[in-house]
């Protein structure tokens, strides 16, 4: 492994990176394969390589956090299913019934519900953590969804939840989400983040059918236009965004301060990297993009990071989902980079 020591100059630093990442690409090439024989599960044992800066990386404790809030925007009719989902669904997560569960105690991942802005009030002695900055965004069409203060107080929680579980070991971690109305937020926050018309950003959440999908444009047309000055990232995000979302902005920054893996689910959790992306690009280097999910902007928001997904199973749940799903693939990177053997070890004649 090579440590990289904490005082060093560029051109050093970037030689020994150099190193790492041509020693990496050597290990992988003369596997028993032919060249580039293992497509993308390649290209992801290389990076995972370089975020842990070393030819023999683990996956250690991976973990997923799904973060929930509730939407003020919500009781304009954007979605399909009522408010009191958002808290329906925190209780089936609780009680190990939703995809996310399943499909985490399948891969072994350990799973937290994070309370970020749900409108409920959770009865106590559950398995919840308890970072509820309100209940529920403001009505985007009246105000900002967060005043400055609950904002940062949301980035905080956020870290927060990812510190507490860093400290257990965990080396990879994904997010998911849920919360009624929160493809409207991200829909609004994809658009003001690059400049681009509402209408290619807006999906149909949670099945909404084309009726819904009109008023549902209307309405977010309405938002977009009574915050028409809002510019700057944090602006975008305090204006538009969710509880949940500007939590999972903030674990994402600390994940990416304690070089975790980050699994990155759909259409919402892309929009929080896009954001902690647009303050610090270097982020996208420890960022696995799970799966595109069916929503209709996502596939352009991959796109303008410059990503490619793992997986393309017209998923449009949330939850971490997708992330889940895709962790065989990325252990699979790691074992055959680890245990597959060389044309030298195994005696096979490589070509000439």
């Amino acid at each position: 492994m090579y440590k990289i020591p904490h005082f060093t100059n560029i051109a050093h630093l970037n030689s020994i990176t150099s190193m790492l990442s041509n020693e990496l690409q050597h290990k992988i090439d003369f596997k028993t394969k032919p060249l580039g024989a293992l497509g993308d599960l390649e290209h992801l044992a290389h990076k995972i390589g370089m975020v842990q800066n070393t030819t023999s990386p683990e996956l250690l404790s991976p973990y997923m956090v799904v973060f929930a809030a509730d939407h003020g925007i919500a009781g304009a009719g954007v979605s399909a299913y009522p408010q009191e989902v958002t808290y329906q669904m925190v209780m089936n997560f609780l009680g190990g019934g939703a995809a996310i569960n399943v499909f985490c105690r399948q891969q072994g991942i350990e799973i937290k519900i994070v309370d970020a802005g749900v409108n409920f009030d959770f009865p106590s002695g559950l398995a919840l953590i308890d970072r509820k900055v309100r209940k529920s965004s403001r009505n985007i069409l009246e105000e900002p969804a967060m005043t400055s203060e609950e904002y940062h107080q949301a980035l905080e929680n956020g870290r927060s939840v990812v510190s507490e579980i860093a400290a257990t070991g965990c080396n990879i971690i994904g997010f998911g989400e849920m919360g009624i109305g929160n493809t409207s937020a991200s829909s609004l926050m994809m658009s003001k983040l690059f400049d681009l018309p509402l209408v290619s950003c807006i999906g149909r959440g949670t099945g909404l059918n084309d009726d819904q999908l009109q008023n549902k444009i209307r309405i977010l047309s309405q938002a977009i236009e009574r915050h028409s000055d809002v510019s700057a990232v944090d602006e975008i995000t305090q204006t538009f965004g969710g509880l949940e979302i500007v939590q999972m902005i903030g674990a994402m920054e600390e994940a990416f301060r304690q070089n975790m893996l980050i699994m990155v689910d759909g259409f919402i959790a892309t929009v929080a990297v896009a954001a902690a992306w647009k303050k610090n690009p270097e982020i996208l280097k420890n960022c696995i993009f799970c799966h595109v999910s069916d929503e209709n902007a996502h596939l352009q928001l991959l796109e303008l990071l410059g990503q490619k997904a793992l997986l393309n199973l017209n998923l449009r749940l949330g939850e971490g989902t997708g992330c889940a799903l895709a962790y065989p693939l990325i252990q699979s990177a790691v074992n055959f980079l680890n245990e597959m053997s060389s044309f030298e070890d195994a005696h096979v004649s490589n070509k000439e």
